[in-house]
């Protein structure tokens, strides 16, 4: 069949004329088009032509199969979303060339394979895009099981009949060992135990077999929720701005992960503590200019109301032991108050009339150390006294900043060159004065929100606990159409 003269327009690679393709190519064409569901993305925002209009409107549809090739091939190579909101953490790279896709849509014979390509360009986007064909067919098979909720935890050896046939059910769509097990019915077995732990590892949960509300709460999501995670990790990695090899910081929130690197070695790795989610932690592209030793810690008012003030009304001597001081502000100067003249029961919560500043010492909540890096939401990385939380898998208690699992070492790495070493910190630390020391090479400092990582073929997904998934992929769908109506002007 001869090919169509198209109605191409500035901007779109629609050919207008003969070219290297052939009729059936085109066809083949918006097949892969109707299939974009496997790159993560919605086939209908591209308004692809059923093939019926080839025969009764070939130039309409042949114009109509390129506009939506051209669209989608847009959003495979630079991004669904140019810049998604509120997510400092993602930079498209700005010197990628879209025309010379644009040109190859055109030149070649067989332009679905471009479309292939393109949506194989992001980093582990083949493993990603195999594990969403998974939970695309889960979802597309009604989902998984819910698991009932009843009394108190499922703990192995306990026997269920409503809830761990269930929970079997649950974990046997995700999980091919478990799948392959003789199945134990309403008793809680060793094969339902491991598989349970399998999955409470690969969901940053503590992997000890009981399954209680947290555990029940992420199982009982829905798979759909699953789907989304994928569709975002996908087109966050599109068009990813890559960094350089300078020595840089990398926090990834919901892995509770801190990595050192530079270019593509990891010289440091260790686990944090990150904000609860009622105090997130916000995505962020910062410097490291500072460290501070025996820092004071000036108590921020939603932490003095919310968590300061019912210590205060329990105990007020005891927060003057931990070295907390309570000011009143008079004529614009500062008034040390003594907590024991205070009728802490007086003091409302909406109208907290003091500031709190907490001097340095081993009760201090910064700890020992405090790397300062401005920006504008008063985010730092710290040292804290309190280290039981490092060793869970989930992580996010803090109120906002990053607290550190190895400080220490970042301090040496940080400092590399400078003449110190663990001696003459230590003699810093035990001085107990504050000291502030800028770096002679400020670090750049990247806190991301990345819940799905690759290490080869295997998929790694955490909890979105911010729910900054969810909202990217209610974005991507916001985006509507790409193009308009077949024949119409985009």
């Amino acid at each position: 069949m001869a090919w169509a003269q198209g109605g191409g327009q500035a901007g779109s690679a629609v050919p207008a004329g003969p070219g290297p393709q052939s009729w059936d190519s085109v066809f083949r064409l918006a097949a892969r088009l109707r299939k974009l569901g496997q790159d993560g993305l919605d086939p209908a925002a591209y308004a692809v032509p059923p093939d019926a209009q080839g025969a009764s409107e070939p130039a309409v549809f042949h114009t109509a199969v390129y506009q939506a090739a051209n669209a989608a091939l847009g959003d495979l190579v630079l991004g669904r979303l140019r810049q998604p909101s509120g997510r400092a953490d993602i930079l498209r790279d700005p010197s990628t060339d879209f025309t010379r896709w644009q040109a190859e849509l055109v030149g070649l014979p067989e332009p679905a394979t471009l479309i292939d390509r393109a949506a194989n360009v992001p980093e582990g986007a083949a493993a990603i895009r195999s594990e969403l064909a998974k939970a695309a067919g889960l979802v597309a098979s009604g989902g998984w099981t819910t698991i009932p909720v009843g009394e108190g935890t499922l703990d192995p050896g306990m026997t269920d009949a409503a809830r761990i046939p269930a929970l079997r059910a649950r974990l046997k769509a995700e999980d091919p060992v478990l799948a392959a097990a003789r199945d134990g019915g309403a008793l809680y077995d060793a094969p339902l135990e491991a598989a349970v732990r399998r999955w409470q590892a690969a969901s940053g949960l503590e992997a000890d077999g009981r399954v209680g509300a947290i555990s029940l709460g992420l199982l009982n999501r829905p798979a759909s929720s699953r789907v989304a995670q994928l569709r975002v990790a996908l087109d966050m990695r599109r068009n990813a701005l890559k960094p350089g090899e300078e020595r840089r910081i990398e926090v990834n929130i919901p892995d509770y992960v801190l990595l050192v690197q530079e270019g593509d070695r990891v010289l440091m790795r260790m686990n944090v503590v990150v904000g609860k989610p009622a105090r997130a932690t916000p995505t962020l592209r910062a410097r490291l200019t500072t460290v501070q030793f025996n820092p004071t810690w000036g108590v921020p008012e939603r932490n003095a109301r919310e968590d300061l003030l019912p210590r205060y009304r329990r105990d007020p001597a005891g927060m003057a032991a931990k070295g907390f001081r309570l000011y009143s502000v008079v004529g614009g100067e500062r008034v040390e108050v003594d907590p024991a003249t205070v009728d802490w029961s007086a003091v409302r919560t909406d109208r907290f009339p003091y500031l709190i500043r907490q001097d340095a010492g081993d009760e201090n909540a910064l700890g020992r150390i405090k790397f300062i890096m401005p920006n504008s939401d008063d985010i730092y990385l710290h040292d804290t006294p309190d280290r039981r939380l490092f060793g869970r898998p989930d992580r996010a208690f803090s109120s906002g900043c990053i607290r550190l699992g190895l400080p220490d070492d970042l301090l040496l790495l940080v400092m590399e060159g400078m003449g110190w070493d663990m001696a003459r910190a230590q003699r810093v630390y035990d001085s107990k004065q504050t000291q502030s020391v800028g770096l002679r090479r400020p670090l750049p400092v990247r806190l991301h929100y990345t819940t799905v990582t690759t290490e080869g073929a295997r998929v790694k997904m955490r909890p979105d606990i911010y729910g900054l998934d969810a909202a990217y992929a209610r974005e991507m769908d916001r985006g509507g159409l790409r193009v308009a109506t077949a024949g119409a002007a985009r």
